[in-house]
């Protein structure tokens, strides 16, 4: 197994800074030999995933982890939010995320909500 790089961000939770987390993990996506679809893919369930918990960040603050660890690149966005709120899992938002990478979880811990989020630079294109 081979080292496991992380990148740690925290921002406001406010919709002009959702593209630092977005450009963030297409960087890391794009140094990892993901394709041009999959960079894209990521960069939308990063987007997704942040959009989802804007509107709940009690504090004020979103924070992102990025782990790095390849052909595998798993990022962890994470708020807290108000006691018993999970994001509706039948949303079109979670519906995106779903699809477009390879697994997408939430999990609340001390009143704190992480939305987990997998891919796994698989193939190359071609010219």
């Amino acid at each position: 197994m081979g080292r496991v790089d992380e990148v740690r961000l925290s921002i406001p939770a406010d919709g002009a800074y959702i593209a630092v987390p977005r450009s963030v993990v297409g960087n890391l996506a794009a140094r990892n030999d993901f394709t041009l679809d999959a960079i894209d893919d990521l960069r939308i369930a990063v987007d997704e995933a942040c959009a989802l918990l804007l509107p709940e960040a009690a504090d004020g603050v979103l924070d992102c982890v990025f782990l790095i660890e390849p052909p595998k690149l798993l990022v962890r966005v994470s708020a807290i939010v108000p006691n018993g709120w999970t994001p509706d899992t039948d949303s079109f938002g979670w519906t995106v995320l779903t699809a477009l990478v390879e697994s997408a979880a939430a999990e609340t811990i001390d009143g704190r909500l992480t939305i987990t989020v997998t891919a796994t630079a698989t193939a190359t294109e071609s010219l």
